[in-house]
């Protein structure tokens, strides 16, 4: 799964042949490790239009130092943007600094909830997704652009410490709402934790799938930040499963997902209850349409999307989710771009957005529990190893990062959502793809 280009195009003859050539230059990512927790720099923060918003105290406990000079983040405050002349105030204010922030450094964009009684507030602010995609895909270096949508900057904490830091590497181009925006309440759970370092002590994570892969990834970072995780994989994974939770002072539990009965197994299991569910489960039976028989179609559908519907609403109907819980579901930029030869997967994956949408306020109301997806892009996994050379070789390079992201960039995305103070995101869809140049 060696990116070789990518380390050949930051060598000194790479640099010089891929300009020449105008091919892809990716960057190395700074991504999380127990050496480089943060960002390298400093934090600048800017603002465009007449803001009520108070960033101040949320800013300065992210722990990266204001600065002007080279810096690793940027914040820009667009909440008051409301026409089109205050929309000047945007390019002013980052015109003179994108160049000048650091390699795999970050810019935030706030705005605000659309008013559906001021169109020109509406246009102005849906104006800066555009700004905010485009900004993306002409940066460079490793570096993301994200849009945040507010209205309570406490209720977003956790979003803007997962943007401002090495975790959200492979996150660009995306438009999160937070808290109000989303059309539901701040739900409970959502309280500051008493150690950010470790948010999940004393909580329990089930991750399906879990037993390798993306699955694997995601249980080891739910355990690095406290968790108690059950491992969940299907009982011919069950070996690789036990040896995946003894390494993370887990436990294993061998259930096929598509049981009828998995959601009443799962509960039973788990008798104190439940915090974080993630359905990471997935399979693919790729071809196209003309020579795709049934089977194939059903088994993508069985284990992606219907197994996700049974499990969730047995586990909300037996209370086996606490209040202040998570449920975090793998959807796939597949589901919304779509892709040849995945009509079966991307009908899955697409169920899963729509699951999403439909479930996030209800189960906030009656169980108190957030529902958000992550949609992987091209990650480098033994599947992808798998792709021929110049069909993976695109799959990597068709992103604003141009390279393939990790298994822990998904991992990192579902803890943040899994994240005891991120109760005011629910019914989210994030990318982690790069800013893929496919539906985004």
């Amino acid at each position: 799964m060696a990116d070789r280009y990518l380390r050949f195009a930051g060598t000194a003859p790479g640099r010089f042949l891929t300009r020449r050539l105008g091919l892809p230059q990716p960057a190395p990512l700074h991504r999380w490790s127990p050496g480089r927790p943060a960002l390298t720099g400093g934090l600048l923060a800017l603002t465009a239009g007449k803001s009520d918003l108070d960033l101040s105290p949320v800013l300065a406990r992210t722990g990266l130092p204001q600065s002007a000079d080279a810096p690793a983040a940027v914040v820009l405050d667009a909440t008051g943007v409301r026409d089109v002349e205050t929309l000047a105030e945007v390019h002013a204010a980052l015109h003179p600094v994108v160049r000048s922030v650091a390699s795999s450094g970050r810019i935030v964009v706030l705005g605000a909830p659309l008013d559906p009684t001021d169109h020109h507030q509406a246009a102005a602010q849906q104006a800066l997704e555009g700004f905010v995609r485009s900004l993306g895909k002409e940066i460079g270096r490793g570096r993301t652009v994200n849009l945040m949508r507010l209205t309570d900057a406490p209720a977003a904490e956790s979003t803007l410490r997962f943007l401002l830091s090495p975790k959200s590497a492979y996150v660009s181009g995306q438009v999160i709402v937070v808290g109000e925006g989303a059309g539901v309440a701040v739900g409970p759970g959502d309280e500051p934790p008493a150690d950010w370092d470790q948010p999940l002590a004393g909580r329990t994570a089930l991750v399906t799938g879990a037993a390798r892969g993306i699955g694997a990834a995601v249980a080891e970072v739910l355990a690095r930040d406290g968790a108690h995780v059950v491992v969940l994989d299907v009982p011919q994974a069950e070996e690789d499963a036990r040896w995946v939770a003894e390494r993370l002072g887990g436990r294993a539990l061998a259930l096929d997902i598509t049981a009828p009965d998995a959601g009443a197994r799962i509960a039973d299991a788990l008798p104190d209850g439940l915090d974080v569910l993630v359905h990471n489960a997935g399979i693919t039976r790729d071809r196209r349409l003309v020579n795709m028989p049934a089977e194939r179609w059903s088994s993508v559908l069985d284990v992606n999307l219907a197994s996700v519907l049974r499990t969730t609403d047995a586990l909300l109907d037996a209370g086996a989710l606490r209040r202040g819980g998570r449920i975090v579901a793998t959807a796939s930029i597949a589901g919304l771009a779509g892709n040849a030869g995945q009509t079966n997967y991307g009908a899955s994956k697409a169920g899963v957005v729509g699951l999403v949408g439909s479930l996030a306020p209800r189960a906030l109301a009656e169980h108190g529990v957030t529902v958000n997806a992550v949609a992987p892009g091209f990650i480098e996994t033994t599947m992808t190893a798998a792709i021929p050379l110049f069909i993976r070789e695109a799959g990597r390079r068709m992103n604003s990062l141009a390279q393939g992201g990790l298994p822990a960039d998904v991992a990192e995305t579902t803890a943040w959502l899994a994240h005891p103070a991120s109760g005011a995101v629910n019914g989210q869809i994030v990318r982690v793809c790069g800013q893929s140049l496919l539906g985004a």
